[in-house]
């Protein structure tokens, strides 16, 4: 099984259980915890960061 193969399998996943909304949140909420930890310069590269890992999901 390759790289596309899991992330393919775990999108399914994800859609399957609707859970969408709930991973989402998560990313967010990573995103804040990473944001507190680090300059202010850094918050929109982790907000454009967060941002393509939900487009990916």
């Amino acid at each position: 099984m390759g790289l596309d193969d899991m992330v393919n399998a775990a999108k399914e996943a994800v859609n399957a259980t609707g859970m969408g909304d709930a991973v989402d949140g998560a990313v967010d909420q990573a995103a804040e915890a990473v944001k507190s930890v680090t300059p202010d310069a850094a918050d929109g590269m982790v907000d454009t960061a967060a941002d393509a890992i939900k487009d990916q999901i």
